[in-house]
């Protein structure tokens, strides 16, 4: 299993669960952005990743570093996600500049994330809430996750994209600028709308865990599934039926084991988001009785969207175009809307 840097005490504590319960010993493999994640999973040399936005739904809609000739749409499946609500998914800022809103980053440095299109993306869209873009502000790039926090601490870059529970966040609350998040207003309907515009998968949500968090009455941001439990199409529907469930009957186990953890359980399982769920998880949901006709039709239609994107990967392929990044951009866009499915990115 590939886990999130963020997510990796998670991953530690569900693997101890199910050391206790049956003797099965969980690998757990860091990766520091979401293509290191994803290329395991799609070698076979890992079952599953817990990822986040970036391994599953742009690794689907092959997208960013997924559109990439060596890359393409990948036949992502859903097993669980995290929908815990206990943190927030956020841009961060040193708190030495003075910043109150996301549109006081204008003209300032932000991190951008090398090989990590779900970071950057985010980043992208707590932007757009600002009223910015890229273009307003200054891009200074790294090569993981962790190198983008110790540059927000040394002073190398202004705001950074992380989970409020990230170590690294607690870092720079600790260190000589400290930290400070700027708010989502839930009733900014200007704002979220250019904030899903760019992420769809974002909702307002009010944090009680992390960073300048704790303790207090929350910080009111955004947040999604995190982390999301995957695995590909091929993989075994028996070993998936049987992942699910200890993931479903082990949660007292290793629930309160990690920060945020609390979010696998069941009963906040989203049964109709933007990847489908793999068949073998369908059958535990279906003998549990929660899995439901809408269900299924979404999954339908979301393995339709899949479909059409694959063909039209393969289409653009055999055309051997000079400039594949503008022929699949056209290609993606021209299949999702003739197929009448909902076109992002």
């Amino acid at each position: 299993m590939t886990p999130v840097r963020l997510s990796y005490n998670q991953a530690v504590a569900i693997g101890a669960a199910l050391q206790d319960a049956a003797g099965v010993n969980l690998r757990v493999l860091p990766g520091k952005n979401d293509v290191s994640r994803t290329e395991p999973l799609r070698q076979g040399r890992v079952e599953f990743s817990a990822t986040g936005v970036g391994g599953s739904f742009m690794a689907q809609e092959g997208v960013f570093d997924f559109g990439a000739e060596n890359w393409g749409p990948q036949p992502i499946r859903v097993l669980m996600a995290n929908n815990g609500g206990a943190i927030n998914l956020a841009v961060g800022v040193a708190n030495d500049l003075g910043i109150k809103e996301f549109s006081d980053l204008k003209g300032k440095r932000v991190a951008y994330i090398v090989g990590a299109p779900a970071l950057n993306v985010n980043t992208e869209a707590y932007l757009a809430y600002g009223g910015l873009t890229w273009d307003d502000v200054e891009r200074v790039d790294f090569g993981g996750f962790g190198a983008s926090w110790t540059g927000l601490i040394e002073n190398q870059v202004d705001a950074a994209f992380a989970s409020t529970n990230s170590g690294k966040a607690y870092e720079a609350e600790a260190g000589p600028r400290g930290l400070f998040w700027p708010p989502i207003d839930p009733d900014n309907a200007e704002g979220l709308a250019r904030m899903t515009a760019i992420a769809p998968f974002f909702t307002p949500n009010k944090a009680m865990v992390g960073a300048t968090i704790d303790g207090t009455d929350g910080y009111q941001g955004a947040g999604y599934a995190y982390p999301v439990l995957t695995a590909i199409e091929a993989t075994d529907a028996d070993l998936v039926y049987n992942m699910t469930k200890a993931m479903v009957e082990l949660f007292p186990q290793y629930d309160g084991k990690a920060p945020g953890i609390g979010g696998w359980a069941m009963d906040k399982q989203d049964m109709e988001w933007v990847v489908p769920y793999h068949e073998g998880a369908i059958r535990y949901y279906t003998e549990a009785g929660v899995w439901t006709d809408a269900a299924q039709a979404h999954n339908d239609k979301l393995i339709a969207r899949q479909a059409a994107l694959a063909k039209a990967w393969e289409e653009t392929k055999a055309a051997n175009p000079s400039d594949w990044e503008a022929a699949w951009a056209e290609a993606r866009r021209k299949a999702l809307a003739d197929g009448g499915f909902e076109v992002v990115f």
